[in-house]
């Protein structure tokens, strides 16, 4: 057998011992190559995950977003309306204590489109005998009053509406101030 490993002749030993090396070499290049894949499936799979949940929250946000524009809307409808109604009240308290069919025909109109406006979310905002509160009235004037406590609304000169909770337009008020 030395003659065989200084001549160069390979003896079954050798041939079989090189042969094994190179399939654990091959064996050992096939299984990096498998981790190598199964790494990149996880990648891929977790970006999928992080694809579909991109998604499902792009929809929900889109379908947010076209109800509140819907709702968007109809407050500017309503929006448009209210100095309609104001016309209405100012036209009934000019013809308060008349009593014909014209005034009559007044008051049914504006009951009637108040009602409507209220099926569509519109809420009155009560102002006279509250407390002022900035978030819901403009005070437009301050009155030294005895009467009533500081800080009372004692005269509502525009009517303030709540949209759906949200507000429309703050009422226009006077406050009390204790002397």
């Amino acid at each position: 057998m030395e003659e065989s490993q200084t001549t160069g002749v390979e003896t079954p030993d050798t041939a079989e011992s090189s042969a094994n090396g190179q399939v654990g070499a091959a064996s050992l290049g096939v299984t990096d190559e498998v981790a190598e894949l199964k790494q990149t499936n996880a990648s891929l799979q977790e970006q999928i995950l992080r694809l579909k949940a991109e998604f499902d929250n792009f929809r929900k946000r889109t379908e947010r977003e076209r109800l509140e524009d819907a709702e968007f809307a109809g407050k500017l409808t309503i929006a448009a309306l209210l100095p309609v109604l104001d016309d209405f009240e100012r036209a009934l308290k000019a013809a308060a204590g008349a009593e014909n069919e014209l005034v009559r025909g007044i008051e049914l109109v504006y009951g009637r489109m108040l009602e409507i406006l209220k099926k569509q979310g519109l809420e009155p905002i009560e102002a006279v005998g509250k407390q002022f509160d900035p978030h819901e009235h403009e005070a437009i004037g301050r009155v030294e009053s005895s009467e009533h406590e500081d800080n009372t609304v004692v005269q509502e000169y525009q009517k303030g509406y709540r949209f759906k909770g949200r507000m429309l337009r703050p009422a226009m008020v006077q406050v009390a101030v204790r002397q």
